[in-house]
């Protein structure tokens, strides 16, 4: 019971800083300010569960002590029969519940409610590389049309015989947090099987890299004009008539850091610097938030997401059906159903077992 008040008392403890930000956020004065008022929403919203979890436990504590005293007290058996079934649909829920709280309690990556930019380029393997990485890509589009999700192409660059040697895109939701569910998926991914290329029929290995960053929203990174040189050029891609006669197409180049961005999957000129602008910002957002996940990988083993993007991560065999993830030794037999985007149970598998890592961690 002793763990119980604990877990009680650290999940109350926060309640009056979830009150007093739930006046601030009705507040005008905040309102108007919309830097503030979108990191206090920030704020609420991640304390929400924590509330939620703890009065839920608050109340199963309560119900199972009262029902305690009537067994201990009580001579109608009837009343003591009912308390007997209740204490038992009760007792069984409670780890599972402190479980979850504790979870809730250890502070969460704080970018994983945001959404995601995603960059998949082909490595190793020439023309069977860039149709990897188009698999992926096709991959990652299936389960973003399966979870409701948003997906936006900003730049491509086509592989001579298929595929992508390089694709970048958005993905964003209005309810879930894609980089947080999307971020297990940053590092090398491996492929076995014959290229289409071949004409020997020989298993080769090729590779593809993908890199996930949190998506920086406009008051999480300030950006100097002057520190921006933007170059216009025609767009290459599809798009139809007028596509290569219009400059609409936008590159962007960070001068401090070199950082170089470019978009040309709109037709407005407009529309292509905004998403460029986003990607930017993004990208040097992704500089800080690197130092956050070296961090991480010092005191974790398993490698989920420590954003290591050097690391093999998965293999797919194509001969024997088979995709292992390697951080966790998971493995699926059902190659094609996986490419085809049920990836879920694998993300599921990851997040127990960074879970498992950040209870230890919070314990040590």
């Amino acid at each position: 019971m002793a763990e119980n008040n604990t877990i009680l008392e650290k999940v109350l403890s926060l309640q009056d800083k979830y009150n007093a930000l739930q006046e601030q956020l009705a507040s005008p004065e905040v309102v108007s300010d919309m830097k503030r008022f979108v990191q206090l929403s920030k704020d609420y919203k991640e304390l929400e569960p924590i509330i939620k979890a703890g009065l839920e436990y608050k109340k199963m504590v309560e119900e199972l002590a009262a029902a305690k005293d009537i067994l201990m007290n009580e001579k109608d058996n009837d009343l003591r029969e009912m308390a007997r079934e209740e204490i038992s649909e009760i007792e069984p829920k409670l780890p599972e519940m402190e479980q979850n709280i504790k979870l809730l309690l250890i502070p969460a990556d704080p970018d994983d409610a945001k959404n995601a930019i995603i960059e998949i380029r082909g490595g190793t393997g020439g023309d069977e590389a860039a149709i990897f990485a188009g698999d992926l890509f096709r991959m990652y589009s299936k389960y973003a049309d399966a979870r409701g999700w948003k997906l936006e192409v900003n730049d491509e660059a086509p592989g001579t015989s298929g595929g992508y040697k390089q694709i970048v895109f958005k993905l964003s939701s209005n309810t879930d947090g894609v980089y947080g569910i999307m971020k297990y998926e940053s590092g090398v991914h491996r492929v076995q099987r014959v290229p289409q290329t071949e004409t020997q029929g020989r298993i080769q290995t090729s590779a593809a890299s993908v890199a996930v960053f949190p998506e920086a929203g406009e008051f999480d990174i300030e950006l100097n004009p002057n520190d921006i040189r933007k170059d216009l050029f025609c767009s290459s891609g599809p798009g139809g008539q007028g596509v290569n006669t219009t400059y609409s197409a936008v590159r962007l180049t960070h001068i401090p850091s070199g950082i170089v961005v470019q978009c040309q999957e709109e037709r407005s000129q407009l529309k292509n610097l905004d998403r460029a602008m986003e990607e930017l910002r993004t990208r040097l957002y992704n500089l800080e938030h690197q130092k956050y996940l070296d961090g991480i990988a010092a005191k974790r083993k398993t490698m989920v997401s420590t954003g290591d993007r050097s690391a093999k991560i998965r293999t797919y065999n194509y001969p024997q059906g088979r995709v292992t993830d390697h951080r966790i030794g998971w493995s699926m037999y059902n190659l094609p159903v996986f490419m085809d985007g049920d990836i879920q149970e694998c993300i599921d598998q990851l997040t127990i077992a960074e879970n498992a890592e950040r209870l230890k961690e919070a314990g040590e």
